[in-house]
């Protein structure tokens, strides 16, 4: 799992390897964001390694929430991918798989019938 970001005004959403799996390193992050004012609530889940942070805009900017994740060590940004490359990434390499399925199948129909008129010439 790599790290993620996506925000929306007045709501970061990161994904971590490190809190994955981790309840104390959940209530951790639960209690460093929460002592932030403009920070409304907190969500972790341990299971996807997500926190979703509510906060007032008006206070406080996803760049502090996310400074304060980094400067506590739970979040590299350097190594996180955006909602847009996640979405890019994943369309790619559906439109590879599809693409592949689709040659695959006209090269079978066009081997298919070549191999029909192959053995009809050598009968």
């Amino acid at each position: 799992m790599s790290y993620y970001v996506h925000n929306v005004q007045g709501r970061l959403r990161v994904k971590t390897p490190l809190i994955k799996g981790s309840r104390l390193m959940a209530q951790e992050i639960q209690k460093l964001l929460g002592q932030i004012r403009g920070v409304n609530t907190i969500t972790v889940n341990t299971l996807t390694g997500s926190v979703v942070a509510h906060y007032d805009p008006k206070t406080v900017s996803s760049k502090e929430l996310l400074d304060t994740l980094r400067e506590a060590g739970y979040f590299d940004l350097s190594k996180a991918v955006t909602n847009d490359q996640y979405i890019y990434s994943a369309a790619a390499k559906t439109g590879g798989i599809i693409w592949s399925a689709l040659a695959g199948a006209f090269v079978e129909q066009a081997l298919e019938g070549s191999v029909l008129s192959l053995i009809a010439v050598l009968i």
